[in-house]
C-alpha cells in the first residue's frame, strides 16, 4: 500500500509539473514563429493553437517511451522476484543427496 501511494504521488507530481510548464514554452521553428507573431499582431489566435499543437506532438513520444519503460521495469521486477523465490525454495526444501 505504501508503494502505491508513493507511485501515485510521483505520477501526480510529474503530471502537475508538466501542466505548469507547458503553457510557458515556445516550441516553434523560426518561420512558423514569424508567421504566428504576424498573426498575433493582427489580432488572430492561430499562434496559440499552433504552439499547443506542437507541444502536444512533442509530448506523445515521451509518454509512449515512459509507458513502455514502466511496463518493461514492472515485468523485469516480477521475473526477478520469481527467480528469487525459486532460489529461496531451492535452499529451504530438503534435498535428496543420495541420487
Amino acid at each position: 500500500m505504501k508503494h502505491f501511494i508513493i507511485r501515485t504521488l510521483l505520477l501526480l507530481s510529474i503530471l502537475f509539473s508538466g501542466a505548469i510548464t507547458t503553457g510557458k514554452l515556445n516550441a516553434q521553428c523560426p518561420m512558423c514563429r514569424m508567421s504566428a507573431e504576424a498573426d498575433l499582431k493582427a489580432g488572430g489566435t492561430k499562434a496559440k493553437g499552433l504552439n499547443a499543437g506542437i507541444m502536444y506532438m512533442l509530448s506523445f513520444p515521451y509518454i509512449l517511451l515512459g509507458t513502455l519503460g514502466y511496463i518493461w521495469y514492472r515485468e523485469r521486477r516480477r521475473v526477478g522476484e520469481a527467480d528469487q523465490l525459486a532460489d529461496l525454495r531451492g535452499l529451504l526444501e530438503p534435498h535428496d543427496w543420495k541420487k
